[in-house]
């Protein structure tokens, strides 16, 4: 039997520390997964979920975006899988009775935990101008609303529209649609804040801002390199895969400022062996300072051009541009300097070198360790150079793989969520619907807050996702998010977000990935694109938690109606009806989407075209694949000061928050920890259990506080300290972002440690 939510927020002042473990997943993995799904689904219900997720006739795990295989398992989904479905498919009701018994104020002072565990949300409410509470609402008066505060606005551009990785591809092409319509390209998402400068790289570079392998070419590898990514917590099925390479000889070398269980030892839950033993998957760990990639990569691609025959010539010379400016810069790569930036010695640099050198096919994967940087773009583009100096892009069992967070953040920029989209998108959008879409670029996550906070975007709404509790500068974007005159979610649980509102707000229940979803024109299916390119179904089996949800795409449809009223000859009511007539109008506007309705109905879906990976054809500026040589750039550490990045526990996803321990890390009971390298702690006078404020530092001179973190001694790298978000989004300013993509740099914010007060 399903147990109920928490009735007050834990208490969270002294978290408990043992020792951090060397392996992940077994039966520990198993045991939680299990623990966790029966207090939110009971027996039966978990019996019933979890036997579809990831299945070719069930539907896609709202979680991570990594690939299944052809072949499925009868269990296809990790721990975090598991746990993300249970928090969708749980028992437990947000009613209309729960906010009247809970003013917002109250809300505010809860903690993301808390509101996470209260369940399913059952009707939309509305919070009016001055209450102090949401009150229940029809479907009807919430769209009015909305109509009468978009068409209040002097601009379309006074509208954001914002999109969470969870959105489905039909959802995400009709909320474009809309917002295109409604006279902006204010689309906003996800993506500005992890893999956006994963895209921009990989554009300029190679010509398509997504990886260029498939789990194929993973398990076939020689060597793959793992950068600034805990596989292990983040996406625990890229685990499998690693085995499987490994088990046919791959190496593998990680690249991150903190051991990570997962890619110490995997103890596979599928297998007898794997469950008993486990498999050691590390092959060399290079424990980098944070921010010091790009020189690792630039030292390394020196060290290949002065090795006789390591180059590719031949793929140089036919496929590539900008070779010999590269070859230039790279000559001028210095050990002293790399040394510093990656506070590597130089053994382990030159043991990686012999690896990649032994390797006929290198994969790189990485994450938000080389993504929420200052010179993100620049560190990914010398991957770039790394790949192309010997020929791995274009070559079964090499490539870029940038790992992908959300179900399908990937898809919905496939469907156009981009606040920079192609002309030519636009142009086959607007042939297909007869409307003209503006040609100005809109706002991205960053740009978004700064309209709100200065007046200058007046109406919010978010597709799911946790959007205060996602972005940077806690402070700053709850201030900006209040000075909107309304703010929108549409979601199925409570979050943050809910509670930081504009003058007027409103929450749209929505159906997820686990619930049936049955339309006017029967019972409907929806669509998501993983990691590696690959399109498929994903089918709800669940009775909804509620009458009063609808889905996604027929909450945008209706949206749409009342906003754009009878003048829209776009087909709104037919799209709500039936899914299949949304995939035919994507099939003519997005490339690769050909006879989409045809090709889905194969189970398992179908593979997007990728010129690089398929053919070695590169679709950039020079018709090649573009050798760059931007300038070595690496944090600058002050006196006294510490390097901070922010990530997730073990018992998180992204924002939503399942549980106060990170079992791999031997924390338990609290999430306000900061890991700081017993060297480093000496030196700063920080006891192993004291507590301590963190104070970021940032050019603005503005007061950035974190307080009253317990200090938890632990083998980080030199000059380096990890901490959870959101709790430490408040440290990481507005304007500290990426060059080019305009990430939010919060893998790169120095610290200062003042006494808790």
């Amino acid at each position: 039997m399903a147990s109920k939510p928490p009735a007050g927020d834990p208490v969270q002042d002294a978290p408990r520390v043992g020792p951090a473990q060397h392996s992940a997943a077994g039966l520990p993995a198993v045991a939680h997964s299990l623990r966790v799904a029966q207090q939110q689904m009971g027996l039966r219900r978990t019996a019933q979920t979890l036997l579809k997720v990831n299945q070719k006739d069930g539907f896609d795990c709202p979680g991570c975006a990594w690939p299944e295989g052809d072949k499925r398992h009868t269990a296809e989904f990790c721990e975090n899988g598991a746990k993300a479905v249970a928090e969708e498919a749980t028992l437990r009701r947000v009613t209309p009775d729960f906010f009247a018994a809970h003013p917002v104020s109250d809300l505010a002072g809860r903690s993301g935990y808390w509101l996470g565990q209260q369940g399913r949300i059952t009707q939309p409410v509305y919070l009016p101008e001055g209450a102090d509470r949401y009150e229940a609402v029809t479907w009807e008066r919430a769209f009015e609303i909305i109509a009468e505060e978009l068409g209040a606005l002097a601009s379309p551009d006074e509208a954001v529209f914002y999109t969470s990785g969870r959105t489905s591809n039909e959802a995400a092409f009709l909320l474009q649609l809309f917002a295109r319509e409604f006279g902006t390209n204010n689309l906003p998402d996800c993506s500005n804040m992890c893999h956006e400068s994963s895209g921009s790289a990989l554009t300029e570079t190679i010509g398509v801002g997504k990886g260029s392998v498939s789990l194929e070419d993973l398990h076939h590898a020689d060597l793959i390199i793992i950068a600034g990514q805990n596989p292990g917590t983040n996406h625990p099925r890229m685990l499998s895969a690693l085995e499987q390479a490994k088990s046919a000889g791959a190496k593998i070398i990680s690249v991150n400022p903190l051991p990570e269980a997962g890619l110490e030892r995997f103890k596979n839950p599928q297998t007898p062996h794997g469950m008993l033993k486990g498999t050691a998957l590390n092959d060399l760990f290079l424990q980098i300072r944070i921010g010091g990639d790009q020189a690792l990569f630039r030292l390394l691609n020196k060290l290949i051009l002065e090795t006789e025959g390591a180059v590719d010539e031949t793929f140089v010379a036919e496929h590539t541009h900008g070779y010999e400016e590269f070859a230039a810069a790279a000559a001028e790569a210095d050990w002293d300097e790399t040394l510093t930036a990656t506070g590597l010695d130089r053994a382990a640099v030159e043991e990686a070198l012999a690896m990649v050198l032994a390797s006929q096919r290198t994969v790189v994967c990485w994450a938000m360790g080389l993504t929420q940087h200052k010179h993100s773009v620049p560190t990914i583009r010398e991957v770039v150079n790394f790949l192309l100096l010997r020929g791995n892009i274009g070559r079964p069992g090499a490539g870029v793989c940038p790992v992908r967070g959300h179900s399908n953040v990937q898809g919905d920029r496939t469907m156009g969520i981009f606040e920079r989209p192609a002309p030519a998108f636009l142009d086959a959008l607007d042939k297909e619907f007869g409307i003209t879409s503006p040609r100005h670029h809109g706002y991205d996550v960053v740009r978004a807050i700064r309209a709100l906070r200065d007046g200058d975007a007046k109406v919010f709404l978010a597709m799911g996702g946790n959007f205060v509790a996602a972005t940077p500068d806690t402070d700053v974007t709850e201030a900006a998010m209040r000075n909107a005159r309304l703010t929108v979610h549409v979601s199925t649980k409570l979050n943050r977000s809910h509670a930081v509102t504009g003058a007027r707000a409103l929450i749209l229940p929505t159906l997820g990935r686990t619930d049936k979803d049955v339309q006017a024109g029967g019972k409907q299916f929806v669509t998501v694109e993983d990691s590696m390119s690959k399109v498929h179904a994903s089918r709800g089996n669940l009775t909804p938690a509620s009458p009063h949800l609808l889905s996604e795409p027929a909450i945008v449809a209706r949206l749409a109606r009342s906003v754009l009223g009878p003048g829209s000859t776009t087909p709104w009511e037919e799209f709500e009806k039936d899914y299949a007539t949304i995939r035919d109008r994507i099939s003519r506007v997005v490339p690769g989407f050909e006879n989409f309705n045809a090709r889905i109905a194969h189970p398992g879906g179908f593979t997007l075209p990728h010129g690089p990976r398929d053919s070695r054809r590169f679709p950039t500026a020079t018709g090649k694949a573009n050798f760059t040589a931007a300038p070595v750039e690496f944090p600058e550490l002050p006196e006294g000061r510490l390097l901070l990045q922010t990530l997730r526990s073990h018992d998180q996803y992204n924002t939503t928050i399942y549980g106060l321990d990170d079992r791999y890390r031997g924390i338990k009971g609290g999430r306000r920890v900061v890991l700081v390298h017993p060297d480093d702690a000496t030196a700063l006078g920080l006891a192993d259990g004291s507590y301590a404020d963190l104070v970021s530092e940032w050019k603005d001179g503005f007061e950035r506080r974190a307080p009253g973190f317990r200090v938890v001694h632990y083998p980080t790298a030199r000059g380096c300290a990890a901490a959870y978000y959101p709790e430490t989004n408040v440290l990481v300013p507005l304007d500290s972002t990426a060059d080019t993509s305009n990430t939010p740099a919060s893998k790169s914010v120095v610290v200062r440690f003042e006494p808790a007060g």
